[in-house]
């Protein structure tokens, strides 16, 4: 199986703060690859970095068998689409929906918009109806489907997920999730995910790499992180700190 992202060397530097530190990863295409850790090791950083939202020091970064320079092109955005944690923040309130689904077509000059607005609405379940609402009168579930059919409009290949659902309750978390695993099924996508929650990632991948202060600690498969056949006291400590995912 071919590398979708293959992540070499990686350092992220923030006035002399290093918020990566030699970071390396592979996700293999059409896989849901994981990271985790606690706050501020460096999930989210890692993301941003291969979007082109943060400032790269040091190493590589290649998707899709291109190796990326400083800056990022319209291609890249065309096959890398990012989902943010919170729903109220990455939607203007004051757009409709529609407004919001035109506005990428419209960056990338794609001219089929209605078939591929609708074809967006439907499969993050929301449906015609709620093309001409206000992101405003949604609630947090239904931004979250409409932030998901808006990474969806361009066609990526590739989904990076920063915590997509940290910011809903509990039984509509659990709607969203189910959603991104049929539609990762569906379109044959691959998945990098940012977590903090070990039972959702080893229900959405089937590997993951821990984090901590920047650093790689380990790399797992999800039946390794499920029958806690881990190598890290980082990584143990983390499970035991996760009330409820399993018994340690």
């Amino acid at each position: 199986m071919t590398a979708s992202i293959i992540v070499e060397g990686l350092e992220v530097v923030f006035d002399r703060f290093r918020a990566l530190k030699g970071v390396s990863l592979e996700v293999r295409e059409g896989e849901s690859y994981g990271l985790v850790g606690e706050s501020g090791s460096g999930k989210s950083t890692l993301l941003r970095a291969i979007t082109g939202l943060a400032p790269v020091a040091s190493g590589t970064v290649t998707v899709n068998g291109k190796t990326l320079g400083k800056t990022r092109d319209k291609a890249f955005y065309r096959d890398v689409q990012m989902v943010f944690q919170d729903p109220y923040g990455s939607l203007h309130p004051r757009q409709t929906v529609d407004r919001l689904l035109q506005e990428p077509l419209a960056v990338h000059g794609i001219a089929d918009g209605e078939r591929r607005i609708e074809r967006a609405l439907d499969e993050v379940g929301l449906g015609k109806g709620f093309r001409f609402r206000y992101a405003h009168q949604l609630s947090g579930g239904q931004r979250q489907r409409v932030a998901i059919a808006r990474a969806l409009i361009l066609e990526p290949s590739l989904l990076l997920l920063d915590e997509p659902t940290s910011a809903l309750d509990a039984s509509v978390q659990a709607e969203v999730l189910n959603l991104l695993e049929e539609v990762r099924r569906r379109r044959k996508l691959t998945f990098l995910m940012v977590s903090h929650d070990l039972a959702i990632i080893t229900h959405m991948c089937e590997r993951l790499m821990v984090m901590q202060n920047g650093e790689a600690v380990e790399t797992l498969s999800a039946s390794q992180l499920i029958g806690h056949r881990v190598s890290e006291d980082y990584t143990r400590n983390l499970l035991r700190a996760s009330e409820g995912f399993v018994r340690v």
